[in-house]
């Protein structure tokens, strides 16, 4: 009986191995191909990055604005719903002290027994003086049924008022839900900024309006010094249809190298259209919060009839503002990437103009 043997195996030779190896070095790639591992992103250059940023900021712009309305509609209900609440204390302290007054009344007739007036009349010893006391009684009686009634219109109007302070609880929890998304918004954009400004180097990030904190600072104060004494201040004063208007860019020029701050109206810190508010509340005048409302605060001007003072408006959306203050130029505030300054009004796309006063 022959022995069974084992297969001998065939080694490959070298035209198979180098095939072999062609082949899973060709698998490799294309599986790396596939996880998405061997592309990397193309490094975007600063004039990218630039346009990316600019972006980024006019969209968390657009959120500020939105975030800017909600906060005042939210400030104004919580400020109605406190009003409701301190008149329904009121009101509830009133029906208190009222159905104390019905509760002695009442507890006196408990106490006299509640008898027929007939009856009390056959067992009074002096009818006369019990007459006289059952006409005081009656009296009292109709001031009780006057008190009844007043206690009922008191429920009422507490109740009403209930009504209407749920309504504006309400209200204030849909402006807040609204705040929490805008800010969400605005904080994701002002990340995905920096985050791109962070792929590039010092220099270059420099290039895109993003330098170092000490170097925005000293930036900031050196341009705020200076600011006092420009010479287009006091013209721009000059030139102002009115005082309260240079009065306003007076303020404005004091602001230069202020911080810019999404949310914020001052004194220290702005965005665009608190910067704006800022200043015609400096001067007496009181503007709205937001772009929105601010463009139609006042009678439109065109771009060829402005003069210092006026309100300047940007993109489509009317999602920025400055204040204009002649030759060309605005005091505006930015974005976080760059103080309260000067600029051409040209560096956007104007949308148009108000005149305040």
């Amino acid at each position: 009986m022959a022995a069974h043997r084992k297969p001998r195996q065939r080694s490959l030779s070298g035209n198979t191995a180098r095939t072999a190896a062609t082949i899973a070095l060709a698998g490799a790639a294309t599986a790396t191909g596939f996880d998405g591992t061997s592309h990397a992103e193309p490094q975007l250059t600063p004039t990218q990055v630039k346009a990316k940023v600019d972006k980024l900021y006019q969209e968390a712009e657009v959120a500020t604005e939105k975030y800017d309305g909600a906060k005042e509609k939210a400030d104004a209900a919580e400020k109605r719903l406190n009003t409701l609440r301190d008149e329904a204390a009121r009101k509830t302290e009133k029906l208190n002290s009222a159905r104390d007054s019905l509760g002695y009344v009442a507890a006196a007739q408990y106490r006299s027994g509640g008898i027929d007036p007939a009856v009390q009349l056959m067992l009074s010893d002096n009818p006369e003086r019990y007459l006289d006391g059952a006409e005081f009684a009656d009296r009292v009686g109709h001031r009780q049924t006057a008190a009844v009634e007043l206690v009922r219109q008191q429920l009422r109007e507490i109740e009403q008022l209930r009504g209407v302070a749920h309504i504006e609880l309400t209200s204030l929890k849909s402006r807040q839900a609204e705040l929490g998304r805008q800010k969400e918004t605005i904080n994701g954009k002002l990340d995905q900024a920096r985050r791109l400004l962070s792929t590039l180097p010092p220099q270059q990030r420099a290039q895109v309006g993003e330098a170092s904190g000490s170097d925005r600072a000293s930036r900031s104060s050196t341009t705020a010094r200076g600011a006092l004494a420009a010479p287009g201040s006091s013209a721009a004063r000059a030139d102002a249809p009115n005082s309260r208007a240079a009065a306003a860019v007076s303020y404005a020029y004091q602001k230069l190298g202020s911080p810019y701050v999404w949310g914020a109206t001052g004194p220290n810190a702005f965005d665009c259209s608190g910067l704006v508010q800022a200043a015609y509340n400096s001067a007496g005048v009181s503007l709205p919060r937001t772009t929105y409302a601010q463009i139609n605060a006042g009678q439109r001007v065109s771009r060829s009839d402005l003069r210092p003072g006026d309100l300047v408006f940007f993109y489509s959306g009317i999602s920025h503002v400055g204040i204009y203050v002649g030759d060309g130029q605005m005091i505006h505030a930015p974005n976080p990437t760059a103080p309260v300054r000067l600029a051409p009004i040209d560096e956007m796309p104007f949308a148009g103009a108000t005149r305040v006063v």
